[in-house]
């Protein structure tokens, strides 16, 4: 079956299944399109402001990289 190429597999399904592969494909194009061409969303934003007064947005930026695993203290 690997050496088949997707369509000569899509052939051999019976139409009802044809049906749901071809749904499939198409909530999967849709679904990345979505995604590259949706614009930013801000919903975070404020979401901080009551550590205004605690962190600067430099601190928070190293706290968000040692979290993420790749801020170490003198590294630039």
């Amino acid at each position: 079956m690997a050496d088949l190429s997707l369509q000569e597999m899509l052939r051999m399904l019976p139409p009802a299944l044809q049906s749901e592969v071809r749904d499939f494909v198409a909530f999967l194009l849709e679904h990345r399109v979505r995604k590259q061409n949706s614009p930013m969303k801000f919903r975070w934003e404020g979401a901080l402001k009551d550590l205004r007064g605690q962190y600067t947005s430099v601190q928070l930026q190293h706290q968000v990289a040692e979290l993420r695993g790749g801020y170490h203290e003198g590294s630039a």
